[in-house]
């Protein structure tokens, strides 16, 4: 489902409004004509799309990061998705103000890359402040699993950073679906599969440790499932979008 086929940015228009508008075969901003609805909300829905247009040519996902309820965010991905930025940080702990980060894999474009605290790692590249503002500062979408809550406010405490970019936390579209538990449950269930799924956000704190004890093996080990985590978010945000589109908008799309 892309933007140009949502209505519900409009003040006045609910889930409700905009499903009566698809059933009347209004699917697409270009379908949609002023006497479709009241005089007002017309208004309303032609200076929306209006403005939509200048910024989605523009490129602009904080536009519609405003503009969109927050259960309707994920409807960003798909104009956004090759300029989507996956991203998953491992720590020593669960408190942004005591522990600390010490891996960062970034999932972008195809490619992946992984920040390791270290100033010379044998894997990866050094974990600076410098290294994640370049790595994230640009990203036209965020993509995580629970960082609004987690990932974000640790990466902005260690590194006095403002991570502000549009952002889908895939734990809660995942919640529509029924998908809860962690990042692995929701994998389980929908059929992703990981090379070592018996590893843990608690196997990685006991494998960095091994690795400031002198294991690079361990190390090796932690950014293989550090990287893993953001590939898999890529095909579970492909999943998620594709199973809402599904069950928003699937019966009205012609295409």
């Amino acid at each position: 489902m892309r933007i140009e086929n949502s209505f519900i940015p409009v003040a006045g228009v609910g889930e409700r409004t905009e499903r009566r508008l698809w059933e009347r075969g209004i699917t697409h901003w270009d379908d949609f004509e002023r006497d479709a609805v009241g005089e007002t909300t017309g208004e309303r829905i032609a200076a929306f799309i209006e403005d939509g247009r200048t910024h989605l040519d523009a490129g602009n996902a904080r536009y519609f990061d405003s503009a969109f309820p927050s259960a309707h965010q994920w409807r960003l991905y798909e104009n956004f998705r090759e300029e989507a930025c996956f991203f998953d940080i491992e720590t020593t702990g669960l408190s942004h103000s005591r522990d600390d980060v010490t891996t960062v894999s970034l999932h972008r474009d195809g490619e992946t890359r992984t920040l390791v605290n270290d100033p010379d790692p044998f894997v990866g590249d050094p974990l600076t402040r410098e290294a994640v503002a370049d790595a994230l500062g640009d990203a036209s979408l965020l993509v995580t699993f629970n960082g609004k809550r987690f990932d974000v406010p640790f990466l902005e405490t260690t590194f006095d950073l403002s991570l502000d970019a549009p952002h889908i936390d895939l734990m809660y579209p995942c919640k529509r679906l029924d998908l809860t538990g962690g990042l692995k449950a929701v994998e389980r269930d929908v059929g992703i599969e990981r090379d070592r799924p018996d590893l843990s956000g608690y196997d990685a704190i006991r494998l960095w440790r091994e690795y400031e004890r002198g294991a690079d093996e361990s190390l090796e080990t932690l950014v293989s499932y550090n990287r893993a985590d953001t590939v898999n978010l890529r095909t579970l945000m492909d999943h998620v979008a594709d199973a809402l589109h599904d069950r928003t908008f699937a019966e009205f799309d012609a295409d």
